[in-house]
C-alpha cells in the first residue's frame, strides 16, 4: 500500500501526527500533498513533553518533519480491499487484445529517436553539429 494513496484515502477523517521533535497533533487531514505536507483541522496540539496542549483551529505540517502517522484501522482495510480490487480488475483486462495508436506491429511507424534504416546517421551524443 503506498502511504500517498492512503493519505488521499484519509481525507475529512481523524489522525494522530508525530513530529521528530515529540510534538504531536490529532485532528481531521483537510488536504495533502505529494512532499506529504499536510493540513489539519479541529487539532490538539501536545508539546514534545506531554506537559502542555493547544487547541487550534488548524494547522499545516510540513512532511519532512513527520515521524509517523496513525489512521484508523478501518480506513486501513478499506484501502487494501478497495486496492485489490483493482488489481483483479487489471488482472482481467491484462489478455484483452490491444489494437490502434499503442499497439506496435510491422505497419507502425518507429517511434522516439531510433534512426531510419539505411538514412543519413545523424545525432548521436549531445548537440553536436548537424549536416
Amino acid at each position: 500500500m503506498l502511504p500517498l494513496s492512503l493519505l488521499n484515502a484519509a481525507q475529512n477523517k481523524p489522525m494522530l501526527v508525530e513530529l521528530k521533535n515529540g510534538e504531536t497533533f490529532n485532528g481531521h487531514l483537510v488536504n495533502c500533498d505529494n512532499f506529504m505536507n499536510i493540513t489539519l483541522r479541529e487539532v490538539y496540539q501536545t508539546s514534545a513533553e506531554g506537559d502542555r496542549f493547544w487547541k487550534l483551529k488548524e494547522c499545516y505540517i510540513r512532511g519532512s518533519t513527520i515521524k509517523y502517522l496513525r489512521v484508523p484501522d478501518t480506513l486501513l482495510d478499506a484501502v487494501k480491499e478497495e486496492q485489490n480490487r483493482a488489481r483483479e480488475a487489471g488482472r482481467s483486462a491484462r489478455g484483452a487484445h490491444v489494437s490502434g495508436a499503442g499497439a506496435r506491429g510491422r505497419g507502425a511507424p518507429p517511434r522516439g529517436r531510433g534512426a531510419i534504416r539505411g538514412g543519413p546517421i545523424r545525432g548521436g551524443r549531445g548537440r553536436g553539429r548537424g549536416m
